[in-house]
């Protein structure tokens, strides 16, 4: 699958969403994105401390199936 950047950050959203994870900040990195394809980052941001132990979580958890 080959997703734009655009596409791809929200599909990210979308499944962080649906763990009950919001990252307010995420973004697709406008310096990389200037290049495109592949190298393009995405820019997950910060979040406060209750995000990152529910991000903490989720991750653990799918570590346990």
């Amino acid at each position: 699958m080959t997703d734009t950047a655009d596409e791809a950050v929200e599909r990210l959203r979308t499944a962080l969403r649906g763990a009950g994870i919001v990252l307010p900040s995420l973004r697709v990195d406008p310096v990389t994105e200037v290049y495109g394809g592949r190298n393009t980052l995405v820019d997950l941001g910060s979040c406060n401390l209750d995000v990152a132990a529910r991000l903490t979580a989720a991750l653990t958890e799918r570590e346990g199936e």
